[in-house]
């Protein structure tokens, strides 16, 4: 079998599975990739957007998506408000989220807006309310927990935007787009993960 492994700029409102298993009506990845046999790679839920690994390599997905091999997944998190000092430094400590406390997480403002596409629909904002961007950097990928982490501390997640897993970047991809990961990116990969052949 000849092993394939795609990188994909989930937009808003696309639900990380080929088929919509609940008849919702959203858009499902059968939509935008051409490819049989290939599954994601971990997921981003329906309201998140950015970078979504795919492969039809089991071992490798066991090895990404194991809490236990701890491998880092970094997003741009738009919230509302500014957070402060404290708030930050809960983030990193790790937070109690339904009785359960999550890792230590890298969290730190950033200075500028990130470039990015407009979402749509756009994010409501509220005219007395100010917005701030962070970037997090999670080892550990449980069901909508940057949201319930930036939550947890007072702050709502009002865009969220997954920019890398491991090395692995979102660099120009726009949404709804796909690419074959590079040589480099499958070495790489290997050597992070210890699977001999991708």
């Amino acid at each position: 079998m000849a092993w394939q492994h795609i990188l994909f700029y989930k937009p808003y409102g696309v639900l990380s599975q080929f088929t919509d298993r609940q008849e919702t009506s959203h858009p499902t990845l059968k939509e935008f990739i051409p490819i049989p046999d290939i599954y994601p790679v971990g997921r981003l839920d329906r309201d998140s957007e950015g970078l979504l690994l795919l492969s039809n390599h089991g071992g490798l997905q066991h090895q990404l998506c194991n809490p236990k091999f701890g491998h880092p997944r970094t997003y741009w998190v738009q919230v509302e408000n500014i957070p402060d000092q404290i708030a930050l430094q809960k983030l990193k400590q790790g937070v109690t989220i339904r009785n359960y406390r999550t890792r230590p997480t890298q969290a730190s403002l950033l200075s500028e807006p990130p470039l990015l596409p407009p979402r749509t629909p756009p994010v409501r904002f509220r005219k007395h309310i100010p917005t701030a961007w962070m970037t997090m950097t999670l080892y550990e990928g449980r069901n909508r927990q940057v949201r319930r982490m930036t939550a947890a501390v007072g702050f709502p997640t009002l865009r969220l935007v997954r920019v890398a897993i491991a090395h692995l970047q979102l660099q120009d991809l726009q949404p709804g787009q796909w690419r074959h990961l590079s040589p480099a990116e499958i070495e790489q990969l290997q050597f992070l993960t210890h699977v001999s052949r991708l």
